[in-house]
């Protein structure tokens, strides 16, 4: 950094204060290429104490970027420097590292604004010139009003959204009185308190006080604005990246942190997508979709076609649009339906507000998805609560200097698909309360919810001490459950437990008939890689099912080669009568009839089946190599990047992947895995029943062929999809179910044993 010679702002020698910094960043000049064309796409990331506080938009394709955009920035250490750093945008990619600088916060005078010149480095190569970012800084002593509305916005844990209550923010908030500086201590259940401020400015001592109540203090928290819906329908003309004259095109999205990527359509110009997109609306002025078009190449880095942006802030709400967006920086176009709807009821609020305790609200709620309102809003299909209260014996991820004392600093993660919602952190504590109330609309009765506990570090990410997964229909409402917290892999048990509260109120329609629908698309994570020990999983579960066909193949030859005469001639006389008699509705009866005998031995406790314990030692051996492979890639870094041999072995995993869950969800259908599912397939299968044993094959071959030929004339942008293989989708496969099993709580482990909490 620059010098600015000697401040005049008197900071106390102790605990720091609370001051507020508002940084203008003007410009960047000569900057490092880091793409092929000889240019980056920089943008800037302001970090304090390990945490990053800003983040600045993109500008594509330039070296000397022009941003002028402001960030204030709530400081309570000022000895604590600012850190910028700079990265060229790869979409969908890792970030390449352009260059970093510090900012000397003691090195500014109060009150006064200073132009700053930074000269970006990278620490591995201190002499490269890596350019230079341009900045207008004014520091200035914090005052009631602004620091409360920059405590709403700007404490973040790395590039996790995160929403705390002013309660939550209160008992760390530093003030000063004279020469001493203190910190505002409040007990769990206060009502009321007064909160003094005190300006620093040497020629304005003066104080300010004003009494909150918690109640007023938005303690029940709407965490977003709205639900933006976006219909990737089609491209039209696009550029040929390959030799034949084709292109094998993919689009990717982003609004914010929140990603999309697009199924690939091979060997065309004019590809037919017609995938559909959520993104939640954080900011009431919309935002702006990144979208760029993308021809994949195996075995190498795929080619960049062209890019649009959609501003959300021109579009109106409740309206769905159609835009035909041109694309630069290439040919052709993208046909999109975008549509801006209200939020969802996602909030998070303390214990004293809760939703199913009031009898009017509750009473609203059930009003909701009652029977009468089956067909009102059928994507709302349910209404979740979840009650975080606390966890218990977590295991110890910090470990201080005095006496070897053993901490952790955790905060839980609660998600349900793209719904993600983050607890406080307590401090120096292995038995944290929590006690928020999180609440999620329900869009998939299907859906797992997910609670992870981390440990909050500030110079580095967030360590994970455990998680559990729970499907909701595996949920007893009302019921506060003790949830052995399990590894990353939720193979097995990890060191502590997490208590809970879940209540699910949900249609049973409207789930039904959302299970024929296509599956929400998580945003998109860490890319596939080649693991040895799941490439083995999935070729051993793959191996299971044709096993299990090749048993029943050697079962009925067994049967031709009257290996046992009275089953021989039971499948003989058998044969004689299905055949002679056969009709179509008989198909699926016999499916049916399967169903009902294997729910018959499940209710008579004969069921006998074994628990397969190869899949859980796979996954054993397969976190393991995880363990492995994350300590390798810290020290290789991108040295071992995708080779042409590595993506085509990734792509034979996931095949065999594909059908050996495609094999086991059908065998779980049968088993009663999710009785709801299998309930479903018998309705089903009793109404295809009906429909063929009445209706003649000719008549319902030709109303199939009639609706499939009308489909795209009664409803242009139709989003395709297959009814029996969503409703697969939802089956657990054999993976699944095991991830999905509760673990049982070690006896010896009691809530009456559990220690009092150490203080934050």
């Amino acid at each position: 950094t620059n010098s600015f010679g000697t401040s005049n702002a008197d900071f106390p020698p102790g605990d720091p204060g609370m001051y507020q910094l508002d940084v203008t960043l003007r410009r960047g000049q000569n900057l490092a290429a880091r793409d092929r064309g000889g240019t980056s796409d920089p943008y800037v990331k302001f970090k304090l104490g390990g945490k990053e506080v800003f983040r600045s938009k993109t500008v594509h394709k330039n070296l000397n970027p022009v941003w002028e955009e402001k960030a204030s920035i709530l400081i309570d250490n000022i000895r604590e420097p600012l850190y910028i750093k700079v990265f060229d945008y790869d979409f969908g990619l890792q970030d390449d590292f352009i260059g970093s600088a510090f900012l000397d916060l003691t090195s500014l005078e109060l009150n006064r604004q200073t132009d700053v010149t930074l000269s970006l480095k990278d620490p591995h190569y201190p002499d490269h010139d890596l350019g230079s970012i341009f900045l207008s800084v004014l520091l200035a002593p914090g005052d009631q009003r602004e620091a409360t509305m920059l405590m709403r916005k700007s404490w973040k844990r790395s590039s996790k959204v995160t929403l705390t209550t002013v309660l939550d923010l209160l008992p760390s908030m530093p003030y000063r009185t004279g020469n001493f500086w203190h910190r505002i201590s409040c007990p769990s259940k206060c009502v009321l308190m007064t909160v003094v401020f005190v300006s620093s400015n040497k020629h304005h001592g003066t104080f300010q006080t004003q009494s909150l109540r918690l109640s007023d203090l938005h303690r029940k928290s709407q965490l977003w604005r709205g639900i933006v819906s976006v219909t990737l329908i089609e491209g039209r003309e696009l550029k040929a990246m390959d030799a034949n004259g084709l292109s094998d095109p993919y689009v990717k999205f982003r609004l914010g942190h929140q990603k999309y990527k697009s199924k690939i359509v091979p060997k065309t110009l004019n590809p037919q997508w017609r995938e559909q997109f959520d993104f939640h609306l954080y900011d009431e002025r919309g935002g702006i979709i990144d979208i760029t078009v993308w021809d994949k190449d195996v075995g190498k880095r795929d080619d960049f076609i062209g890019r649009c942006q959609v501003d959300l802030s021109t579009l109106s709400k409740e309206q769905t649009h159609k835009l035909e967006m041109p694309l630069e920086e290439g040919e052709g176009y993208l046909v999109l339906l975008v549509t801006l709807t209200a939020s969802a009821a996602v909030t998070i609020s303390d214990l004293s507000i809760n939703s199913l305790e009031d009898q009017k609200e509750r009473e609203e709620i059930l009003k909701r998805y009652s029977p009468m309102m089956t067909f009102h809003n059928i994507s709302d299909v349910g209404f979740l609560q979840v009650k975080v209260i606390r966890a218990e014996a977590l295991m110890a991820a910090d470990v201080t200097g005095k006496d070897s004392f053993s901490k952790s600093d955790p905060f839980c993660v609660v998600e349900l698909n793209n719904d993600r919602l983050l607890t406080h952190t307590v401090y120096r504590n292995l038995n944290p309360e929590w006690n928020k109330i999180f609440t999620f609309n329900i869009k998939d009765i299907h859906s797992v919810l997910e609670v992870t506990v981390y440990d909050e570090d500030r110079d580095r990410s967030a360590d994970f001490l455990g998680k559990v997964a729970i499907p909701l229909l595996s949920i007893q409402n009302g019921e506060q459950k003790a949830y052995v917290l399990k590894n990353k892999q939720l193979t097995g048990p990890t060191k502590g437990v997490i208590y809970l509260e879940i209540d699910v109120i949900f249609n049973a329609v409207k789930a039904s008939i959302r299970t024929l629908m296509p599956k929400e698309q998580k945003y998109i994570e860490e890319e596939d890689r080649l693991s040895k020990q799941l490439l083995l999983r999935n070729f051993i579960r793959m191996k299971h099912c044709i096993m299990a066909l090749v048993t029943a193949v050697c079962y009925i030859s067994s049967c031709f080669d009257w290996d046992s005469p009275p089953r021989s001639l039971a499948a003989f006389l058998l044969f004689l009568f299905v055949v002679w008699n056969f009709e179509l509705y008989m198909i699926p009866l016999a499916l049916l009839l399967l169903l009902a005998w294997n729910y018959f031995l499940i209710v008579s406790g004969k069921d006998n089946r074994q628990h397969d314990t190869v899949v859980e030692d796979m996954l054993e051996d397969e976190e393991e190599e995880d363990d492995r492979d994350d300590k390798d890639s810290e020290k290789k870094g991108f040295m071992n990047r995708l080779y042409a041999i590595q993506e085509v072995c990734v792509t034979v995993q996931n095949i065999l992947d594909e059908i050996a869950s495609f094999g086991e969800r059908i065998k779980n259908t049968f088993n009663w895995t999710v009785p709801f599912l299998s309930w479903l397939a018998i309705a089903a299968l009793s109404v295809f029943t009906v429909i063929l044993y009445f209706i003649p094959l000719r008549y319902i071959v030709l109303i199939w062929g009639i609706n499939k030929f009308t489909k795209k004339i009664r409803n242009p942008y139709a989003i395709d999809n297959n009814e029996l293989l969503d409703f697969l989708s939802r089956v657990p496969s054999d993976v699944q179910v095991m991830q999905y099993h509760e673990l049982k709580q070690d006896p010896t482990h009691s809530p009456s044993k559990r220690k009092k909490n150490n203080p934050a």
